[in-house]
């Protein structure tokens, strides 16, 4: 894959958490990741999956290592820049912050904020710019009968689709989706998952996700990541990443259920999309 360009390079990487303390949340991460790539990301709760995510959305600042993103250093970049890069990244929360007394329909198109002028902004909240673009991505993950309701009428796994129907609606170069099924029955998770491949093989992205699932990561994703305890265990097609070793990767995490959604991380844009 040396010819492919890479959307992510991270060499000798660690992340901090936010907050007091500050201790160590992702330490010593070496990934590369080329354009286009499906990369899924496992391992226990706690392991650093969300934090990894939000650190490719440039919304956490490494404390050492180097970090590269489409060729830039995005902290080396002017604040303009940055944010000129951010719009080629959409990063969906578990959870998605919308705003309870909006209509679907508006928080579907703000995935478009990065690319309107204010006043188109401002307008569609008033008024809907591209409805019908709003219905499209719903139906794709067969939401388009809730186009216009409230979204605090949504269940949660409606809203977690809700968020990813934004996705479809970016123009993002590197999708990334942190436990996109913990709140969606058998079905739905086929479906959702099946979308978003398909998204990103269509516009050509690089799509990157973090899964509790494990037989689901296995069985959609070409390239697995393990990640226990802030460190890469194995990065491996899934054909070499066998029963023992997923075993290994969780021997001290009980057969709990889904972990509870985890908040956004700090500084993201409303939608986590920027």
């Amino acid at each position: 894959m040396s010819h492919i360009p890479a959307s992510y390079r991270l060499q000798g990487l660690t992340v901090r958490h936010a907050g007091a303390g500050r201790a160590v949340a992702l330490r010593d991460i070496d990934l590369a990741i080329a354009q286009g790539e499906q990369v899924a990301l496992i391992g226990p709760s706690g392991a650093g999956k969300t934090t990894l995510l939000a650190t490719l959305a440039c919304a956490h600042r490494p404390a050492g290592g180097r970090f590269a993103v489409f060729g830039f250093d995005p902290w080396a970049l002017s604040e303009g820049r940055r944010q000129r890069l951010r719009g080629q990244l959409f990063l969906a929360p578990q959870t998605p912050p919308l705003p309870p007394r909006q209509r679907v329909v508006t928080a579907v198109l703000a995935a478009r904020l990065p690319q309107w002028t204010l006043w188109q902004a401002l307008l569609s909240l008033l008024k809907p710019q591209d409805p019908d673009a709003a219905w499209a991505a719903l139906a794709r993950f067969q939401l388009g009968d809730k186009l216009y309701a409230r979204v605090d009428r949504l269940s949660g796994g409606e809203r977690q689709r809700c968020g990813l129907a934004r996705l479809l609606l970016s123009n993002a170069q590197a999708l990334l989706v942190d436990e996109p099924l913990s709140a969606l029955d058998p079905s739905l998770s086929q479906l959702t998952l099946n979308t978003l491949r398909e998204e990103a093989a269509a516009r050509g992205a690089t799509l990157i996700c973090s899964l509790h699932q494990v037989d689901m990561a296995r069985a959609h994703f070409p390239r697995i990541v393990g990640l226990k305890d802030g460190r890469i265990v194995f990065d491996l097609p899934r054909e070499a990443v066998s029963d023992a070793m997923i075993a290994a990767l969780y021997q001290n995490e009980t057969a709990a259920p889904s972990p509870a959604p985890s908040a956004p991380a700090p500084g993201l844009a409303v939608g986590a999309c920027f």
